[in-house]
C-alpha cells in the first residue's frame, strides 16, 4: 500500500532534442527524494532553448516525467484509489461522498476495466466500465445510469491523463498548436484525438512537463479539468487533487487519500453479478 508522499520534487528539465530516455530505471519514492537533494539546479528551459518542438517530443517528455512508459505499464497494471469527491448539480446543490476506484489496465484504454464506488450520505452505488459498456450497480441490482452520468464517468476514463500517457497504445493522433500563457505560466498545447474522434487539449508546463490542465467540449459545453498537489506513488507521478469546470462553474472536486498499484483485483468486481 502506498500512501501519499509529501516530497519536494524539483523541476526536471529535458533537452527535447534527445527523446531517447532510459525507461528501465525503477526509482522508488525515497530514492527519488535523495537524488533530488543532490541534483544541480538547471539554468535554462527547453521551451527557451529549443525551437520547432514536435508533438512527439512533448508527449514523450511528459510520459518520462510521469514515470516512463515501461514503468507505468509495469507498475499500474492495477490501481486502487480511495478519497473524497464533491459534486455540484446544475441547480447548484453540492453533495459530498467518499469513493473507491478500481482499475485493471489492458492493452488499450478502451479495453480497461474500471469500477467507481461512491457513498453519499443517503445513497451508495457503483458505476462500471467494461468492454466499452457502462452500467451501474445498487443493492446488488444492475441499472442503466442516466446519460449525463454515463458521459461524465466515461470522460474520466477517455479524457483523463491516461489519454496522453497511453496515446501510442490507443493509436491516438497528437498535434501541437504552440504555446500559451495562462496567468503568467507558459504551457505547451497538445491535442490528443482518439480513434473515436474525441479530442482533448492538454496544457503541459514548459518547465516541469506536468499536465496542469486539460480541455474538451461535449454537447456544446466546454469543460476544463485542473490538476494539483502532484506527488510520487511507487515511482510514478500522481495528482492528488483535481477539479472539473463546466464553463465558469466548478462542478466536481476530487481529493485522493490513498492510491496503490499492482494489487490483485478480483475480476468479478467488474461484472454485473
Amino acid at each position: 500500500m502506498i500512501l501519499r508522499f509529501k516530497t519536494s520534487t524539483p523541476v526536471v528539465l529535458l533537452a527535447l532534442s534527445l527523446v531517447q530516455f532510459s525507461l528501465g530505471q525503477k526509482a522508488t519514492d525515497s530514492k527519488a527524494k535523495d537524488e533530488n537533494k543532490t541534483k544541480p539546479a538547471p539554468t535554462s528551459t527547453p521551451g527557451k532553448d529549443t525551437k520547432n518542438v514536435t508533438a512527439d517530443q512533448i508527449a514523450e517528455s511528459t510520459i518520462f516525467i510521469y514515470g516512463g512508459r515501461v514503468i507505468l505499464n509495469q507498475i499500474r497494471k492495477t490501481a486502487i484509489e480511495r478519497g473524497k469527491v464533491s459534486v455540484t448539480s446544475s441547480e447548484g446543490k453540492t453533495d459530498q461522498a467518499t469513493y473507491q476506484r478500481f482499475t485493471q489496465r489492458a492493452e488499450t484504454s478502451a479495453k480497461d476495466k474500471v469500477r467507481f464506488d461512491q457513498e453519499f450520505p443517503n445513497a451508495k452505488y457503483s458505476l462500471i466500465f467494461n468492454e466499452e459498456k457502462i452500467f451501474g450497480i445498487v443493492d446488488d441490482s444492475v441499472f442503466t445510469p442516466r446519460e449525463d452520468a454515463s458521459k461524465a464517468f466515461e470522460n474520466q476514463i477517455v479524457r483523463g491523463l491516461e489519454a496522453l500517457l497511453r496515446y501510442k497504445e490507443n493509436e491516438s493522433k497528437i498535434e501541437t498548436t504552440g504555446k500559451e500563457k495562462v496567468f503568467g505560466v507558459e504551457y505547451y498545447l497538445l491535442d490528443v484525438t482518439d480513434k473515436q474522434a474525441r479530442q482533448t487539449r492538454f496544457y503541459i508546463s514548459t518547465k516541469s512537463f506536468r499536465v496542469m490542465m486539460l480541455d474538451y467540449e461535449q454537447d456544446g459545453v466546454k469543460y476544463r479539468r485542473k490538476f494539483y498537489d502532484y506527488n510520487y506513488a511507487q515511482g510514478t507521478l500522481v495528482p492528488y487533487r483535481t477539479t472539473l469546470w463546466a464553463g465558469d462553474k466548478m462542478i466536481e472536486e476530487t481529493e485522493v487519500g490513498t492510491v496503490s498499484f499492482g494489487q490483485k483485483i478480483d475480476d468479478t468486481m467488474f461484472s454485473a453479478g
